[in-house]
């Protein structure tokens, strides 16, 4: 029996619009990378890139479970002495939404030039408008 070996060539590739407003950011972030990744196709191919786009909308209301919002730490480094940036959930979901559910989910991709190649098909914005309505993207639901 063979298996299945998805070609560059044949990928076909959709969008998709998920809405996160009251949705739990780690149910959101792990929906969008099986997306991204393409494991829902019946033709997934590890070494492809053959996953869809996501358009993720209202990440300024993304809600966030237990006391994570006062507890959560999100890191950065300048590589400079004394240089570590250290900030809470609820600042970064206040002044930075984009880069906290962009942060989540890239962080469920893999680590390598795939990885980074699937998170160029990622798009967040904080309020419910985007500019892709000419892709026609689906609505999906996070369960």
């Amino acid at each position: 029996m063979n298996s299945y070996m998805q070609k560059k060539e044949t990928i076909e590739r959709k969008w998709y619009v998920i809405d996160a407003e009251d949705e739990v950011l780690g149910r959101v972030a792990s929906k969008a990378a099986h997306i991204l990744r393409g494991k829902h196709k019946a033709t997934y191919t590890p070494h492809l890139d053959c996953g869809d786009y996501i358009i993720i909308v209202n990440a300024d209301k993304v809600a966030l479970t237990g006391n994570k919002l006062e507890d959560k730490k999100y890191y950065n480094h300048s590589m400079y002495q004394g240089g570590l940036r250290v900030r809470t959930a609820k600042t970064m979901r206040e002044q930075y939404p984009v880069e906290m559910v962009e942060r989540a989910v890239r962080g469920m991709l893999p680590h390598n030039r795939l990885g980074r190649a699937m998170g160029k098909k990622l798009f967040v914005y904080a309020g419910a408008e985007h500019p892709h309505t000419a892709q026609k993207p689906e609505k999906l639901e996070v369960k």
